[in-house]
């Protein structure tokens, strides 16, 4: 069965979205909108004297350059700001992949993120969380005891995941929902798709195993904001915005949030190159 929203123009696309849909021109317009909402959020907090608690993707991750440079530049204090971080690879042992490792999301965050800050600006290493296989109840808990999280930031895999939710038609809406952080398989599409786009393809060196924030954690959060630039986004944007809500399609199950948007670049609202 052929699904008639795949072949949306950019018109169509953005006409009726589940979900509101945002075209940006390019990708550093994409990352730099992601960096002043991290920016403008941490300072409404600041003035008040509250915490901001975000959940942080390793992909994307263009946003990053722009947010460390708004950080230095402007003095934004992150001493009360927590940045938890989606997920992480694992080896076939189940345990987080060395920092060093080229797709270590922890050695990204230190090399890109905190080294680059300002050290009397940089959050204290405690507020640096990274969901942890042998603790997996940790971040739940901890995103409690903080008072929830103030905006989730992410990405969308090619299979609909978000953060290594992966696709499962076997559960029902409410039960994929339901799952919080955990240790999970990644699926065969993630693998060959994370190493195209991460990895020259190295497709037999790409973990299988990963430990991923849970799509609960991520639904419940106050604000959720996307973004995708990608050339097999064209039709995962399609599908996010049309699509019905499904667990074969996690992204999808996120259509009803009350304060979600997703944002995307000119390439991807285009059919064709």
């Amino acid at each position: 069965m052929r699904h008639e929203y795949y072949q949306f123009d950019k018109e169509a696309l953005l006409k009726n979205p589940k979900m509101p849909l945002y075209c940006k021109a390019d990708n550093a317009e994409v990352f730099k909108e992601m960096a002043e909402q991290m920016v403008e959020e941490i300072k409404l907090h600041n003035e008040k004297g509250e915490k901001t608690v975000f959940i942080c993707p390793v992909g994307p991750v263009g946003q990053y350059p722009y947010f460390v440079d708004m950080v230095n530049s402007q003095g934004i204090s992150l001493k009360n700001v927590w940045f938890i971080n989606m997920d992480e690879y694992l080896d076939d042992d189940k345990n987080w992949v060395p920092m060093d490792h080229p797709l270590s999301f922890r050695g990204f965050m230190e090399r890109t993120v905190y080294t680059k800050i300002n050290p009397d600006l940089v959050m204290p290493v405690e507020q640096r969380v990274f969901p942890d296989p042998k603790n997996i109840s940790y971040i739940p808990e901890l995103i409690e005891k903080l008072g929830g999280v103030d905006i989730a930031f992410g990405g969308i895999g090619i299979n609909g995941h978000v953060a290594f939710n992966e696709a499962d038609p076997s559960m029902t809406n409410e039960e994929f929902l339901a799952q919080k952080t955990r240790v999970l398989k990644i699926s065969p599409e993630t693998r060959t798709a994370n190493a195209i786009g991460d990895f020259g393809g190295a497709l037999e060196d790409m973990p299988h195993y990963c430990v991923t924030i849970g799509i609960y954690e991520i639904s419940h959060a106050r604000k959720i904001r996307l973004g995708c630039f990608r050339n097999w986004h064209r039709a995962v944007v399609r599908r996010t915005g049309y699509g019905e809500a499904t667990a074969a399609f996690p992204v999808s199950l996120l259509q009803n949030h009350p304060d979600i948007t997703l944002t995307f670049t000119e390439y991807v609202a285009a059919l064709e190159d």
